[in-house]
C-alpha cells in the first residue's frame, strides 16, 4: 500500500522529530547529573537547580526542535502513523545511553530496537490515509462527541489519583507513576497538538481559522498538557534508568495515543479488518521490542542479579570442593 503526498510528509517529519526527542533524553540526563552534582538536590525529589544548567537547556532545545517537527507532521499524517514512529527516539536515546551514560545495551536489548523497527515499518505500511478537515469546527464536533469526552474525563481522573495519592507515596520507587502521568497528559497533548496543527495550516493555506475560539482552545489545552509533560518527565529522568523510562515512556503514550486518536478521528473507519489486523501486530511488535529492551537493560546492576550469580558461584564453588 503506497503512501499519500501527505503521509510521506509526515513520515520524514516523524521520523526526523524521533532522532532529536531521542537525543535529548540523554543531554538532559547529563544536564540533570550535572546539576545535582553542584546542588546537591535531585530533580526527583523536588530539585529546579537544572534549570541554571546549560546541557539541560541544551537537551530541552535539542527536544523543542524535535516536538515541532512533531508538531507539523501530525498536520499532514494521522496519528496511527505518526505516533508509533517514536520507537526510533528509543533506539536512539538506548544507543546513545550506551556510549554516553556507560548504561550497557546487551545483545537482547539490540534484538529490542530490531523489533522495534520491523513493528513501525508494518504500522507505515498499513497506515490509513488521513481524511481532508476543512475547518477546526470540524475536529470540534470530533473531540465533543461522547466517546471522547469520556476519555477526556476517565484520563483527568487518573491523572488526579496519580499525582495526589500515587505520586507522594511511590513515586520514586515505580516508574509507571511519573511516565503514567507524561502518557495520559501526552495522549491529550497529541489530539490538540493535530487539531492546532491542522488549524494552521488551513490559517496558511488561507482558510483563516484563528478567528475561532476553538483554535485558541486547543493551543491553551496543548501548554497545559505539555507543563504537565516536562515536569514529571524530568522527575522521571533523574530518578530511574534513561533506557527504563524511554521505553516504557513509549509504550504507555503511544498506547493511550493511538486509542485517543481512534476515538476522536476514527482512523480505522473504511480500513479491512485484515488491515486493522496487520496495524496492531505492528503495534504489539513495538511493544514486545521496548519490553525487552527494558527487561535486558542494565540488568546486571541490580542487587538481585548480583545475588544470583553470586549463589551460582556459591554452588559451583561447593560442588567442587
Amino acid at each position: 500500500m503506497g503512501l499519500s503526498k501527505e503521509n510521506l510528509k509526515g513520515l520524514i517529519l516523524a521520523l526526523v522529530s524521533s532522532g532529536f526527542i531521542g537525543a535529548s533524553f540523554i543531554i538532559k540526563k547529563q544536564g540533570l547529573r550535572r546539576a545535582a552534582a553542584v546542588s546537591g538536590v535531585r530533580a526527583g525529589v523536588g530539585g529546579y537547580y537544572y534549570l541554571l544548567e546549560p546541557l539541560w537547556w541544551v537537551g530541552m532545545i535539542t527536544m523543542i526542535v524535535g516536538e515541532v517537527a512533531n508538531f507539523v507532521a501530525y498536520a499532514f499524517a494521522p496519528a496511527v502513523l505518526v505516533t508509533p514512529l517514536g520507537a526510533l527516539s528509543i533506539i536512539v536515546s538506548a544507543v546513545l545511553a550506551d556510549i554516553i551514560l556507560k548504561e550497557k545495551l546487551h545483545n537482547l536489548g539490540i534484538l529490542g530496537c530490531i523489533m522495534c523497527i520491523a513493528g513501525s515499518i508494518i504500522i507505515v505500511i498499513h497506515a490509513p490515509k488521513e481524511q481532508p478537515i476543512t475547518s477546526v469546527l470540524e475536529i470540534w464536533n470530533m473531540a465533543t462527541q461522547p466517546a471522547f469526552l469520556a476519555y477526556v474525563g476517565s484520563v483527568i481522573v487518573l491523572v488526579f489519583i496519580l499525582v495526589f495519592h500515587f505520586a507522594p507515596r511511590c513515586g520514586h520507587t515505580n516508574v509507571l507513576v511519573f511516565t503514567g502521568i507524561c502518557s495520559l497528559m501526552g495522549s491529550l497533548s497529541v489530539m490538540s497538538v493535530k487539531a492546532l496543527g491542522t488549524s494552521l495550516k488551513l490559517t496558511f493555506e488561507g482558510k483563516n481559522q484563528l478567528i475561532y475560539p476553538e483554535t485558541w482552545f486547543f493551543m491553551l489545552v496543548v501548554a497545559i498538557c505539555v507543563i504537565m509533560q516536562m515536569n514529571y518527565l524530568n522527575k522521571a529522568l533523574d530518578t530511574f534508568n534513561t533506557a527504563i523510562v524511554s521505553p516504557i515512556y513509549y509504550v504507555m503514550f503511544t498506547t493511550l495515543t493511538i486509542l485517543a486518536s481512534v476515538i476522536m478521528f476514527k482512523d480505522w473507519d473504511g480500513q479491512s479488518g485484515g488491515t486493522i489486523v496487520s496495524e496492531i501486530c505492528g503495534f504489539i511488535i513495538v511493544l514486545s521490542g521496548t519490553i525487552m529492551l527494558h527487561a535486558t537493560k542494565d540488568f546486571e546492576r541490580s542487587s538481585s542479579f548480583r545475588g544470583v550469580v553470586n549463589l551460582i558461584i556459591a554452588l559451583n564453588s561447593a560442588a567442587t570442593d
